[in-house]
């Protein structure tokens, strides 16, 4: 009886062993690695490459691409627009911001920062302009067109 149930066992061990290769991620993590995290962001005329984070947030973002907006100036170092719909956050506390920042405040709030500053505002970061050499200048003082496309 041993014999027979220690078989048995033995059987469902290598059975269940077979199939899917232990080494192989599942699709939908396949997919993850492969989203492309560059994106382009076109104001006024001149274009700027960002690099995404690699988080669901920054991924949620860039399957909203392409997208055109009408961002809002605020406090003379932000250009902020509301999405339609909300995506993940995962907020902290940044303490400091650079030009080029491209943050998620709340939920659906996108700010592209012009300007270093310290803050005590939380953030969700998004990505990062990878050379924002002219960017102040770029946006100028007052409401802005961006668009941002993969």
């Amino acid at each position: 009886m041993k014999t027979l149930l220690a078989a048995i066992c033995a059987a469902a061990l290598f059975i269940s062993g077979c199939g899917e290769n232990p080494q192989e991620a599942p699709t939908e993590v396949r997919e993850a690695v492969q989203v492309r995290n560059t994106i382009t962001i076109q104001i006024n005329g001149k274009e700027f490459t960002a690099t995404l984070e690699n988080k669901r947030s920054a991924r949620a973002f860039a399957e909203r691409l392409p997208l055109e907006v009408d961002a809002t100036e605020l406090n003379g170092n932000e250009k902020y627009f509301y999405l339609d719909d909300d995506l993940p956050t995962d907020a902290v506390r940044i303490n400091q911001i650079h030009a080029g920042d491209l943050m998620l405040y709340e939920s659906n709030c996108v700010v592209l920062f012009y300007r270093d500053f310290t803050t005590s505002y939380s953030y969700t970061r998004l990505g990062k302009l990878d050379n924002p050499a002219g960017l102040a200048s770029t946006v100028g003082d007052g409401n802005v067109h961006i668009k941002f496309e993969e």
